[in-house]
């Protein structure tokens, strides 16, 4: 009977773990978890915390009896030390310190990320938090709830960062948000970063732009944040959300090789550069579609799809993972904004000759209560007419990620901006208009691209 073994028991290991099965039953499957929460959702931490999730419990994918249920053995709160791929055995160590050797026939790596851990003094504070594992949020939440803090700083305004913001104000609490770049929401473009800013300041957060944190003291029971330009600030509470990287110490010594964001290199199969070893989700490099070349983008839904590649090749398939775009969504207050594809400076940097065009639109007709404004911008290439990205900041009532979404299937599909506006889309007054708000965007584009692209002397002869 093979032997598949898989190293991490999150997004990636598990859906490794179950295609597995699910394509040859008589698989025998281990998985080897760091800690006792198997295919736990992470990104549901911050609506736990903010209470909109009333018990942690219901952020499991899966039960731990459900995923044993499948035929999967389990071996939670043991922690891989060592791969020999020689000889074909994984070093796993137990939380009584017990060490053993676990032979396989395939192995999947899927040990996820950690925080990025910037340069800061004082990191090591008490009050001062990471958020990354089902620990950090429970060290969080018990924080919260024995202390009552009523101010926060916030180190990092992307995604984790601002969801917390949300979270942390839902509390009551004073927040400030400090960001080392000039606009928050990087993943967008800076006007509609701006506008993210903009909802921020509207429930009260505090806002810093361009200011690096340098150190984290603790003064009269208090934190002092200190940051360049003079930036000071003091909170009962501070969390840092400064981005992740990839967890791949422990294929050092085993000849795997990593790229140049410290990712464990892989192929389309989900394959690494040594035989019978796979690695798959947040530890791993990410093929992108559009970029036709890896990179570097922690995604849970990219981790849920390549950890069933990984899984099903593991056990004799021929699966391929087709590429990510990229496609995200953060919801924060009243505002969600999305993005898929390359933003501008990432089409520029890529080759393109990129033409962004916002636009603003009514999400259904504004004559049905209700409506809100949408705004879109939407990235192509100038000279192809090749759609090369989109990003829409809306109301949260505004099917503003499935709108998205459209523009991530048809950066799939390899589509011209113009091709949009052939697409049957739906439409009904209460949701959208004859010319869905992709569409409008999609004609905004178009009519500019007309006006900029030079038209050739032989026609103008």
């Amino acid at each position: 009977m093979p032997h598949l073994l898989i190293i991490g028991g999150s997004d990636a290991g598990i859906s490794a773990a179950l295609r597995a099965r699910e394509v040859d039953p008589a698989c025998d499957v281990t998985v080897v978890a760091a800690d006792r929460y198997p295919n736990y959702s992470i990104c549901g931490l911050p609506f736990w915390l903010s209470g909109e999730i009333a018990d942690w419990r219901d952020l499991a994918h899966r039960k731990a009896e459900d995923i044993a249920g499948q035929g999967i053995h389990l071996l939670l709160e043991h922690t891989a030390q060592a791969i020999n791929p020689t000889g074909k055995t994984v070093t796993v160590v137990d939380g009584t310190g017990h060490s053993r050797q676990i032979p396989y026939d395939k192995l999947v790596i899927g040990t996820g990320a950690v925080p990025a851990r910037p340069p800061i003094r004082g990191l090591e504070q008490p009050g001062v938090f990471f958020l990354r594992t089902m620990a950090d949020g429970f060290a969080l939440h018990d924080f919260m709830a024995a202390q009552s803090p009523a101010s926060a700083v916030v180190v990092g305004a992307g995604y984790i960062g601002l969801e917390m913001a949300d979270a942390l104000t839902r509390h009551g609490m004073k927040v400030t948000v400090v960001e080392y770049l000039r606009s928050v929401l990087t993943t967008l473009d800076p006007p509609l970063g701006l506008l993210v800013g903009e909802e921020l300041s509207r429930h009260g957060i505090t806002v810093a732009t361009g200011v690096a944190v340098e150190a984290i003291d603790r003064q009269r029971q208090r934190l002092n944040v200190a940051g360049s330009g003079g930036f000071r600030a003091e909170a009962d509470l501070v969390l840092v959300a400064t981005g992740v990287r990839p967890n791949a110490s422990l294929v050092a010594a085993a000849g795997v090789e990593v790229g140049r964001w410290g990712a464990i290199r892989v192929n389309q199969a989900m394959e690494t550069n040594v035989p019978h070893v796979y690695a798959a989700g947040d530890c791993a490099e990410t093929y992108h579609r559009l970029l036709e070349q890896c990179v570097y983008l922690p995604l849970g839904s990219t981790a849920h799809k390549q950890g069933r590649v990984a899984g099903e090749n593991a056990v004799g398939g021929q699966a391929v993972f087709s590429g990510t775009l990229g496609t995200q969504a953060v919801q924060m207050f009243d505002l969600v904004a999305t993005r898929t594809g390359l933003r501008d400076a990432d089409a520029r940097e890529a080759g393109f000759d990129p033409l962004s065009v916002q636009v603003e639109t009514w999400d259904h007709k504004v004559y049905y209560p209700g409506a809100h404004r949408l705004h879109l911008r939407v990235t192509g290439d100038r000279r192809t007419g090749l759609l090369l990205g989109a990003q829409i900041v809306g109301h949260r009532t505004a099917e503003v990620s499935k709108r998205a979404d459209v523009f991530a299937m048809a950066l799939f599909k390899r589509m011209g901006v113009d091709e949009l506006n052939d697409v049957d889309l739906s439409y009904t007054p209460p949701l959208s208009s004859p010319w869905d708000a992709v569409q409008m965007a999609a004609q905004g584009w178009v009519t500019e691209q007309s006006r900029t692209v030079p038209v050739p002397n032989e026609v103008i002869g």
